[in-house]
């Protein structure tokens, strides 16, 4: 089934995304992020100034002068005439910003807890925008288990394991990622090596994201590889996704009651989430 495509902001004069600014901002330093948050409501990543303008709440002269201002800095890019991109200035903040982010000797304790509560895998996947959105694996806590054993080849994690359209742990990521970003995953095609319950509608898939937004957490059933169920969920920092906590089972021992499987693997992703945002308690 095929995607719909966000149409281009600038087909009509003056149309606006739903969730841009009602009001213009006032001062000249929310203006200018209003600017660069518009590249975050807008499809793609070049953009003409009208839309920019539009997605900004601003005039076109007001939108022009804080573009030509940041292109200076590197904060954005102009690709050809009166069209423009985020710069490397704004990669470089986000990385500095990431670069604080909890690190393996704050995370794998929790991942430890969670393997002994629950007798499953546990891994901690990231968000990694660079090439596409996909995950990476940074931790894992799996006990005396062979990782053999999982099942996977070296082409399947590589594959498989970093697509956001596979898994209870891309899900749970994805439910959290911008509609432009969704629309984008939803486009490409499902790795070969999935598993039988990897969901292949996009209206279904679609549908899961809304309940894992509204639940908090996400269940897979063997949809990276055969013979291995998954409870999911998110990790933020603050507003914006960061990753997602997975705890991984074989079917065959998942018990038929999941909520206290469902509670440690939310508490794991809470107490990652809380030191994302706590730079004293990522020291402890």
């Amino acid at each position: 089934m095929q995607t719909t495509t966000t149409p281009a902001i600038d087909a009509v004069p003056g149309q606006r995304p739903s969730d841009a600014p009602s009001k213009p901002p006032s001062s000249l330093a929310a203006r200018a992020f209003a600017v660069q948050q518009a590249f975050t409501r807008l499809p793609g990543d070049v953009h003409p100034l009208r839309a920019i303008a539009g997605a900004a709440g601003l005039d076109d002269a007001t939108t022009h002068r804080i573009l030509q201002t940041g292109v200076g800095d590197g904060v954005f890019e102009q690709v050809g005439r009166g069209r423009y991109r985020l710069g490397t200035g704004t990669a470089r903040a986000g990385v500095q910003a990431m670069a604080h982010s909890p690190g393996a000797a704050s995370t794998h304790g929790i991942l430890e807890r969670l393997h002994q509560a629950t007798g499953g895998l546990a891994l901690l996947y990231v968000l990694s925008p660079f090439g596409g959105a996909k995950r990476l694996c940074t931790d894992y806590a799996i006990g005396d288990t062979d990782p053999a054993e999982v099942g996977m080849t070296a082409e399947d994690v590589v594959s498989v394991s970093r697509s956001l359209r596979t898994g209870a742990s891309g899900r749970a990521i994805l439910a959290y990622l911008p509609q432009t970003i969704q629309d984008l995953v939803l486009a490409e095609e499902i790795p070969p090596t999935a598993g039988p319950g990897v969901i292949r509608d996009n209206d279904a898939l679609t549908a899961s994201l809304d309940e894992i937004r509204r639940l908090g957490f996400g269940v897979g059933r063997q949809e990276c590889m055969p013979g291995w169920d998954s409870v999911a969920a998110p990790v933020h920092w603050h507003d914006s996704i960061m990753g997602a906590v997975l705890m991984l089972k074989r079917s065959t021992e998942m018990p038929t009651d999941l909520r206290p499987l469902i509670f440690h693997t939310l508490k794991a992703a809470e107490s990652i989430s809380e030191l994302t945002t706590s730079p004293l308690a990522a020291t402890l």
